[in-house]
């Protein structure tokens, strides 16, 4: 150690962001080890360049504040790589290291960010369940989803250890499907893995087969003996009280022998009514992340990246065209896209943006698939209280906008199939936890306010006037 020791701003900076981060994110990001010390410097080692860029690019300018705050003096942090696993030699060990660090710089390089590098797969055939294009190399990475990419990828490269259970929810088409079957394939072509993917509905459907026919016995093995169990969209679920006993009993075998256990559900699960406590708790038991609705830029990198897999040649203006009209999810996006190669490949023309601006004109000035729109309520609960809508959306945060605007929001989740995640982007890009913290809120004054519940009553009869 020189004469430079700055250890012990180092750990309460950590212990700081330990408590300010969620448990996941903490864990998944903050594998760092202190290494020495430099004049206003400290050096701290990653296990690989990729750890490196992503520490940089969320954390660094965080890091450092909190040395400042700590210190008073303007320490900065520098990242040196150092692979923690043990090789057979010298030899190898350096190979290796070179290896990675050109692969990670390699990828760090790219537009458009991919999945990190992989070891090179033995051949094996394509799963029966599992879609060919849903592989990491063809999910676009961006704000909404980098962590749950990067959780994925984790769990793919070491099933049933960190993050077991995993639970990755969000609003429809944003590429829950997707992600989970890009861990089934990776861990089913490189590990070996027995893999199970199978929707909530048909493991109903499945479950209510085998009592029929006196085969529970052969059901109960069949899903028990897997080691990746892949469930789609559990909030099917719901009412479905015999089919949550067996997956609960299904999820402790698995569980307790180590076996890796995904679900994607459209919500958070404690917004799932009709649940039995003991299964939600088991979903809520390990990793639970979310996908957001993808950033312009984002959604300009999925199209290039969809365009770029069918070989189609698509004008770049055209391209963001589609990017700014289409904000909902990516299935969205895919759909406008393969309308315009559809009529390029029909009719032999080249795609303008005159052609698409024309072709996808329904598309753009459609209003999302609601009986009522959020800014319907928007509207109504503002002029009910004399503001702008736009008010609702702001960060405004003073007794006169937030009471109506928790109030939107509570009519908005009782009246719409908007998920809290969903309801958060329309809301000025707030976080599902505030749409559920607003309604809460709500629900306390209706009890403690009888007269509140009148309120609602004429809002509601107002929103159904106005969108009729």
């Amino acid at each position: 150690m020189g004469i430079w020791d700055y250890s012990i701003f180092w750990k309460e900076t950590l212990n700081q962001l330990k408590n300010e981060l969620s448990e996941q994110e903490y864990a998944m990001w903050f594998n760092m080890e202190y290494e020495v010390s430099g004049e206003l410097s400290i050096v701290v080692s990653v296990p690989s360049g990729f750890y490196r860029d992503q520490v940089k690019q969320r954390y660094q300018s965080r890091i450092e504040s909190k040395l400042l705050e700590l210190s008073g003096q303007h320490i900065t942090v520098e990242f040196e790589i150092k692979q923690r696993i043990k090789q057979e030699s010298t030899s190898s060990s350096t190979n290796s290291e070179n290896h990675s660090e050109k692969a990670e710089d390699i990828k760090a390089s790219k537009t458009v960010a991919k999945a990190s590098h992989f070891p090179e797969q033995k051949e094996r055939g394509n799963h029966p369940q599992l879609r060919e294009d849903y592989t990491f190399e063809n999910f676009v990475i961006g704000e909404n989803n980098s962590f749950a990419a990067n959780a994925a990828m984790a769990i793919a490269k070491n099933p049933g250890t960190a993050y077991n259970p995993c639970l990755i929810y969000g609003g429809v088409g944003l590429g829950k499907t997707h992600l989970m079957q890009a861990i089934g394939r990776l861990a089913w072509k490189e590990k070996g893995c027995k893999i199970i993917y199978i929707t909530a509905e048909n493991f109903t459907n499945e479950f209510v087969e085998s009592i029929k026919n006196n085969k529970t016995t052969d059901f109960k093995n069949k899903y028990r003996n897997a080691d990746m169990l892949l469930i789609d969209d559990i909030h099917f679920l719901q009412k479905k009280i015999e089919t949550q006993e067996e997956l609960f009993h299904t999820f402790n075998a698995l569980y307790d022998a180590k076996k890796q256990i995904i679900f994607t559900c459209d919500r958070p699960v404690s917004e799932l009514k009709n649940l039995s406590e003991r299964l939600r708790s088991r979903f809520e038991r390990g990793l639970n992340v979310d996908l957001q609705p993808p950033s312009y830029e984002t959604r300009c990198a999925i199209l290039s990246k969809k365009t770029e897999l069918r070989g189609i040649n698509i004008p770049s203006e055209v391209l963001n065209l589609i990017a700014k009209n289409v904000s909902s999810n990516v299935r969205d996006l895919e759909a406008s896209l393969t309308k315009l190669i559809a009529y390029s490949e029909l009719t032999k023309k080249t795609v303008t943006l005159e052609i698409a601006q024309q072709q996808l004109r329904d598309v753009f000035g459609a209003p999302k698939q609601n009986n009522v729109t959020i800014e319907t309520i928007q509207k109504v609960v503002a002029d009910y209280f004399s503001l702008s809508y736009t008010d609702l959306k702001s960060k405004k945060r003073t007794k006169a906008v937030s009471f109506p605007r928790q109030l939107a929001m509570y009519i908005a989740r009782e009246i719409t199939e908007y998920s809290t995640t969903e309801l958060g982007m329309e809301f000025g890009g707030r976080d599902h936890s505030t749409i559920m913290h607003g309604c809460q809120k709500i629900e306390e004054r209706l009890k403690a306010e009888p007269s509140l519940e009148t309120t609602l009553q004429k809002l509601n009869k107002m929103i159904k006037d106005f969108n009729s």
